[in-house]
């Protein structure tokens, strides 16, 4: 039996790898984080925190620094892309914490960020180590060695790979990378909320829906900002990167005939970003003895669930659980947390897939053809069906 908790090297400083930081640290872990950037700082995006991840935040004891930052909408809802027809999609706000315990957020991604970083930093001093880009690892008997692109190695009982999308562990340890493009391409920025007219900056997530497109827009910051994102089917666009800047003008082309609401949002952008959105079939496994992958790196999915950073937030604290709960055993632990996790992240995968047909349908072309679709589609049986499986997930008592 070890007389000691098994050393940790988290491969990553994004919201999946700071978490799992956070939870192993706050339970008397050795971990190091090895981030590739230079500089902490994380792009101008939004996110949604519903329910199930803002439990995850609040079990670290991060609720008060959570609250500080975020907007917290009262509610969903549908708009129609020519007409601007609205429908309640849910309620939030006091609904969430009755029905699910625990708020619904929206914020703005950096703010998240730097709360995350900030709160590792004051657990350990000197946990995140910048420039540090890890080309390879290896296995070495019970022990993993992590070598970066500096010529530099560390050796550690396990290895979290939280190294995103293009995850370079991935490819080397669990399958190759084989994105297929969706079809689909978005356009993201961020609005300063007194540049929008009131009706524009009222406390609810908007789902502007249309044939082979959506928008979704939401307040961020104490409601001091918006986050839109636009997604549209095209094929003249495939390059995977969330820094790629485009044009209002481009982006106002893409939404020609939607409503005038629509087009005030993209005219408030500063910079609007566009980024093409890639498939990938769910992994049948991202565990290879002392190393496992967490967030996108292990289950990358379509933004169509408002799911992916509350998978790695997730991710991180639950596989915090399971290696407080199996520190005499590190490969047992990693193994827990994958069964753990693979069958809801890859539900999870499927869903925003689904969603993707649900937000673009054809038959959403005409008013009255668009009205019975969406009273087919969002009935509220049909949005519980959706979200409560979702939204109920308890981290900290599912089995491990």
């Amino acid at each position: 039996m070890r007389n000691e908790k098994p050393s940790v090297i988290v491969l990553g400083a994004g919201l999946g790898g700071l978490t799992a930081a956070l939870s192993l640290l706050q339970q008397g872990f050795d971990v190091k984080v090895f981030e590739q950037t230079r500089e902490l700082k994380e792009v101008g995006a939004g996110l949604q925190l519903s329910a199930n991840a803002s439990r995850v935040l609040y079990n670290l004891g991060l609720a008060k620094q959570l609250q500080a930052i975020a907007s917290e909408p009262a509610g969903k809802e549908i708009r129609l892309w020519n007409s601007g027809q609205s429908w309640k999609l849910f309620d939030l706000g006091t609904e969430s914490v009755s029905r699910y315990g625990y708020p619904y957020y929206t914020v703005y991604r950096a703010d998240l960020h730097k709360l995350l970083v900030d709160a590792v930093v004051a657990c350990k001093a000197d946990a995140i180590h910048l420039a540090s880009r890890c080309v390879d690892v290896e296995q070495d008997g019970k022990r993993a060695v992590v070598r970066l692109e500096n010529g530099a190695s560390h050796t550690a009982d396990v290895v979290i790979a939280a190294d995103g999308v293009h995850s370079v562990i991935r490819s080397k340890l669990i399958a190759p990378d084989t994105p297929v493009f969706s079809g689909c391409m978005a356009w993201r920025g961020v609005i300063a909320s007194d540049r929008l007219p009131a009706h524009l900056r009222s406390a609810v997530g908007v789902n502007w829906i249309g044939p082979g497109a959506h928008i979704i827009h939401y307040p961020m910051r104490q409601d001091r900002l918006v986050n839109f994102v636009g997604i549209v089917e095209k094929t003249d666009w495939q390059v995977e990167s969330w820094t790629e800047r485009g044009s209002s003008e481009e982006c106002a082309q893409d939404f020609a005939g939607w409503h005038a609401d629509v087009h005030t949002l993209i005219e408030a952008l500063d910079t609007p970003f566009k980024w093409a959105l890639m498939v990938r079939q769910p992994l049948d496994c991202w565990t290879r003895g002392n190393v496992t992958l967490l967030g996108d790196a292990a289950h990358p999915t379509l933004p169509f669930l408002a799911q992916g950073a509350a998978m790695a937030i997730e991710d991180g604290f639950v596989l915090g659980r399971c290696l407080a709960k199996y520190a005499d055993a590190p490969e047992a632990a990693l193994r827990a947390f994958e069964t753990a996790r693979i069958g809801r992240t890859s539900k999870i995968v499927q869903g925003s897939a689904d969603n993707a047909k649900r937000f673009h349908n054809p038959a959403l072309s005409g008013v009255e053809g668009a009205a019975a679709y969406v009273e087919q589609e969002w009935t509220a049986a049909k949005v519980q069906e959706r979200y409560d499986w979702l939204f109920n997930y308890n981290v900290d008592e599912v089995a491990i």
